[in-house]
C-alpha cells in the first residue's frame, strides 16, 4: 500500500471510540466520534494552496483528506464539531513519508509522516513545546485502529487508542443516464 491508497481508503464516513488517559492528572475519559473524511485531489485548490503557505513544493503534493468530525466526551454532554485538513508532501525519492500539512481552525503546522512497510501510517508534528505521535493502521478495509502520544515540554501528558469503523464510504459522483440515441446504438 502506499500513501495515496492509505488516504483513498481512508475516505468515508466512520464512527470513532477513543478512550484517552490523561498522565499528568491520573484521569481517564472516553469519547464517540462520527467522522466525515473525504479525500482531496492533488490538484484541489487548497492543496496547492497549503503547500504554498508551508514553502512546499505543491508538485510534491500526492494528496489531502478534509475531515469533519462531532464528538460526544463521557463527562461533557455538549456535542463538540470541527474539522481540519491533512496534506501529504512526498519526498522527490522516497514516496512513503515526507511532510504533513494540518490545518485546523485557520491554524497550520507541518510535521512528517512515514507510511512503514507493515501499512502503519505514522504522524509526528514537533514544536518546541509539544511533541505529537499518531500511528494509524487497518485491521480490514472498514476497520482501523490508531494510537495517539503528546508529550509536552514537562513530559508525556496523553495517550489514547481509538478503534474506527466504516459507517459508509464517500459516494462518487453518478454517471449520467444514457440518451435515447445513446441506447439505441
Amino acid at each position: 500500500m502506499n500513501i495515496q491508497a492509505f488516504f483513498e481508503q481512508s475516505a468515508g464516513k466512520w464512527l470513532s471510540q477513543r478512550t484517552s488517559h490523561q498522565l499528568l492528572q491520573n484521569q481517564s475519559e472516553s469519547a464517540k466520534t462520527e467522522l466525515m473524511m473525504t479525500l482531496l485531489e492533488k490538484s484541489d485548490p487548497i492543496v496547492g494552496q497549503l503547500c504554498q503557505q508551508s514553502g512546499l513544493d505543491p508538485a510534491q503534493a500526492v494528496s489531502g483528506l478534509k475531515i469533519t468530525w462531532s464528538s460526544v466526551i463521557d463527562r461533557n454532554p455538549k456535542t463538540q464539531t470541527g474539522s481540519s485538513i491533512l496534506v501529504v508532501v512526498s519526498e522527490p525519492d522516497q514516496p512513503n513519508q515526507g511532510h504533513l500539512i494540518s490545518q485546523q481552525s485557520g491554524q497550520s503546522t507541518v510535521g512528517r509522516y512515514s507510511l512503514g512497510a507493515d501499512e502503519v501510517l505514522t504522524l509526528i508534528t514537533e514544536t518546541p513545546e509539544l511533541y505529537a505521535e499518531e500511528r494509524l493502521w487497518f485491521a480490514s478495509p472498514n476497520f482501523r485502529m490508531r494510537t495517539s502520544i503528546v508529550k509536552r515540554s514537562g513530559g508525556f501528558e496523553l495517550a489514547a487508542f481509538c478503534t474506527e469503523i466504516r459507517l459508509g464510504v464517500t459516494a462518487k459522483p453518478a454517471e449520467s443516464a444514457p440518451t435515447e440515441a445513446q441506447q439505441s446504438v
